[in-house]
């Protein structure tokens, strides 16, 4: 499903230029739920970013689903994103002016889905917060704005799912909770990338990719094998 060939991205920082991701192949496969780990500045979003054609690589090749999406235009990339990919951010952006069902409903409509308010409310559900399908997101803490903007991206049913740090506003529990939901979308047949800095959400990973200062150091299954979601910890 996806596929990078040597891929870079360099950013003008001033005088400077900085390389944020340094040659970097990788694949992953449909289904497999990935776990991309490193530090704060390893360029794990810049990554994300380009898989989602957010940001153009300054060299390689980005195939996703088969498709050369290295040099789209912006058009291009938005419909891209609308049938192929979810993404949950980590700064939410949520509308602020709809509320939880709408917000949504919103990406189940961008994706031409019937029954739109039904699947919305059936995500914010599954969720944690059908008590709260009303509410605007300033009405909302942040651990129930995030678990909006993750019901959003599941309401598409788009075949890619990338979180960057999904339960970095949740508490542990909250946090689990969505983690399986992210795992179950994964046996459904969907790939899934979470992008953390949190060590202990790779141990549940098909396969733990581990960037450093914009390399891949390390790439492969959990070191001491896959984990029950129940033994996490944090």
């Amino acid at each position: 499903m996806i596929t990078l060939k040597h891929i870079s991205k360099r950013f003008d920082v001033g005088d400077n230029l900085v390389t944020a991701i340094d040659d970097i192949s990788l694949q992953i496969n449909k289904g497999e739920f990935v776990v991309v780990l490193g530090p704060s500045g390893s360029g794990k979003t810049t990554m994300l970013n380009v898989i989602s054609a957010l940001d153009n690589a300054s060299d390689g090749k980005v195939i996703i689903d088969g498709k050369d999406i290295s040099n789209g235009g912006r058009k291009n990339h938005f419909q891209f994103r609308r049938n192929t990919i979810s993404l949950i951010f980590q700064t939410f952006n949520l509308f602020p002016a709809l509320t939880a069902l709408e917000n949504v409903q919103f990406a189940a409509d961008m994706r031409g889905l019937d029954n739109s308010e039904q699947i919305a409310r059936e995500m914010l559900e599954a969720v944690g917060l059908g008590a709260r399908v009303g509410h605007f997101p300033h009405e909302l803490s942040g651990g129930e704005q995030q678990r909006v903007a993750i019901a959003r991206a599941l309401a598409t049913g788009n075949p890619i799912i990338l979180a960057d740090e999904p339960t970095g506003e949740l508490d542990f529990k909250t946090g689990v909770q969505i983690l399986q939901l992210l795992m179950n979308q994964a046996q459904e047949g969907k790939t899934v990338v979470v992008v953390t800095h949190n060590r202990e959400i790779s141990r549940i990973a098909d396969r733990v990719i581990e960037l450093s200062n914009g390399n891949i150091v390390s790439d492969g299954p959990p070191e001491s094998g896959k984990a029950d979601i129940s033994e996490l910890q944090w």
